[in-house]
């Protein structure tokens, strides 16, 4: 199998496979760093990691404007509303490019407020120039309010944090780590100690314009979900939301604003990240887009002329008008499950329309690891024959070996319920369906990111949920279930398209050997001709045994 550069580390919240991890890497380190990592533990042990920092501190608003409503972003969607009562419009963007372009437009175009709530906001390429569009609406005086999670945090992400400077911005940071920095022990350490708390992550991507626009779906803030990066691109998806239900998410982001589990930023941030020189710095600041353009050499012009957003504006870009559903976790989840408090679960929201399918169910989800009812919901019989078709990541385009090897467990059993698999090629042959342009197609780093369920080609959830026990049970998780067969029928014609022999693997199973046991196999077309596996495709021998080392562990309720 043709050899590919290691991909980077996607959305997974900071479980028990990513102490492995980190210990695993930890191992060849210098002396002082492993010395280091024995102080922090003894400095948790002394009770450092009781309680959740911040809890206390001042909550400060931004100040609020109060300008009109923005007729720009309202106007073009007038008339469809009033045509169809009730129901909001919608419009899928699948290609990774049109995901920054479409927020860097409408921050722009910003005249209010912007309310955005992602689980990782990076401090690389695309995350520079998030941000600095952020500045200038600061400037302009539109109010802005975030919320992060730092689960994933890397270092550079902190360059995010000079918004709060402006009296327009404040920033909240879901369930923080009270460790600043990004050494790996001294995190593993943190976790290790305090993983009743911190084990419970806020997986959401939300991002509201205006009170006007809203965009929901898998991509986090980063050069990965945008497909900008040579070394790691995830395919991925977005939906544009305007109408009714935009005031609807924007009041599941302000459940999270007052939750008392987002600290501000204030509480817990060194004040040399956010004082006047940060923020001077970060205002002067200008980021060439150079992956962006090499990505996609029209990138420029583009953002020029405001496109992809003004082809919508001007309606010659069309929305669905339907209703949906929105499926939404409290912030507050690990009390509500429990039953000491009242709230939200997204879960059964989701699992309802999985079991009303009669025909047909697809499912996109980057994690298959499912818990014993959400296998069950993909394997009961039902009378009609429900057709299920699910595509996954493959070793070889897997970023996490730990929730590869979960996966691992499910395989088996799913494909001798009459599940069909399918598993994502790291170099597919097609650009269709992908979102990546055909010049990110020559390194062969492609992998998974995109949440999909399309329900007999009548509906469709479009959200944050992967379809295992994390997302289940630890992230809160946000989405929409779409009751439009035209959104539908695009998911379902992207899901044909990933999936064609040139794109992913179909698993199969071979009749048992003679300990009657079943054996896998991976069928692709290479090349216009015909492949069959009987070892599973990988990167490199190492990487089988380490998924198949991690696959003895007990790890599937962090996964």
């Amino acid at each position: 199998m043709p050899q590919s550069t290691p991909v980077l580390k996607t959305d997974r919240a900071l479980g028990d496979r990513e102490l492995y991890r980190n210990m695993r890497n930890q191992a060849s380190t210098r002396p002082w760093l492993r010395l280091c990592g024995l102080a922090g533990l003894s400095l948790f042990l002394a009770g450092g990691c009781a309680g959740l920092p911040g809890r206390d501190a001042p909550r400060r608003e931004p100040v609020s404007t109060d300008a009109a409503p923005n007729g720009a972003l309202v106007e073009p969607f007038v008339t469809g509303a009033r045509l169809n009562s009730g129901a909001s419009g919608f419009r899928l963007y699948s290609v990774g490019i049109d995901g920054l372009l479409m927020r860097l437009e409408l921050i722009a175009r910003a005249t209010k407020s912007l309310e955005l709530q992602y689980y990782i906001f990076h401090g690389d390429e695309s995350g520079k120039l998030i941000t600095e569009a952020l500045v200038q609406a600061a400037q302009r005086g539109v109010r802005i309010r975030l919320i992060v999670d730092d689960g994933e945090a890397v270092a550079g992400d902190e360059q995010l944090f000079a918004l709060a400077a402006s009296p327009n911005v404040a920033i909240r940071i879901y369930n923080p780590w009270r460790y600043r920095g990004h050494s790996r022990v001294l995190r593993a350490a943190e976790f290790l100690f305090d993983k009743s708390r911190l084990d419970h992550r806020m997986h959401n991507k939300l991002f509201v314009v205006d009170g006007a626009i809203a965009l929901i779906g898998g991509r986090n803030i980063g050069d990965q979900y945008f497909q900008v990066d040579p070394d790691s691109q995830f395919a991925d998806a977005d939906v544009l939301v305007a109408g009714p239900l935009v005031p609807r998410l924007a009041e599941t982001f302000e459940t999270f604003w007052r939750s008392e589990i987002a600290t501000p930023v204030e509480a817990v941030v060194p004040r040399d990240q956010y004082d006047a020189g940060r923020a001077a710095a970060l205002a002067a600041r200008r980021t060439p887009p150079q992956r962006a353009t090499s990505a996609d050499s029209h990138f420029t012009e583009k953002l020029t002329a405001g496109e992809p957003l003004q082809t919508l504006l001007s309606g010659s870009a069309p929305v669905s008008w339907a209703t949906a559903e929105l499926a939404c976790d409290s912030p507050d989840k690990k009390t509500v499950a429990a039953g000491e408090r009242v709230g939200s679960l997204m879960f059964n929201t989701v699992a309802n329309a999985v079991r009303a399918t009669q025909s047909e169910l697809l499912m996109v989800t980057p994690y298959l690891i499912p818990t014993p009812d959400e296998e069950k919901l993909l394997t009961e019989k039902s009378e009609t024959h429900r057709r299920v078709r699910i595509l996954t990541t493959s070793l070889e385009a897997t970023n996490d070996p730990a929730a590869e090897a979960g996966y691992d467990h499910y395989r088996v059993p799913l494909l001798q319920a009459g599940v069909e698999l399918y598993e994502i090629r790291n170099r597919p042959e097609s650009t269709r369906g992908s979102g990546e342009s055909r010049k990110m197609t020559r390194y062969g780093t492609y992998g998974l990111h995109a949440k999909l369920l399309v329900f007999d080609r009548k509906s469709i959830f479009v959200g944050s949920m992967n379809y295992d026990a994390r997302s289940r049970r630890l992230n809160t998780e946000i989405g929409l279930i779409i009751y439009s067969p035209e959104i539908a029928l695009q998911g379902a014609q992207r899901f044909d398209a990933m999936t064609q022999p040139g794109n992913a693997y179909a698993v199969s199973l071979q009749p048992s050997n003679s300990r009657g046991t079943p054996t896998l196999v991976w069928n692709t077309v290479e090349q216009g001709t015909p492949v069959t596996y009987t070892k599973e495709p990988a990167r490199s021998a190492w990487q089988r045994v380490e998924v198949r080392t991690l696959s003895l562990l007990p790890l599937d309720h962090e996964l």
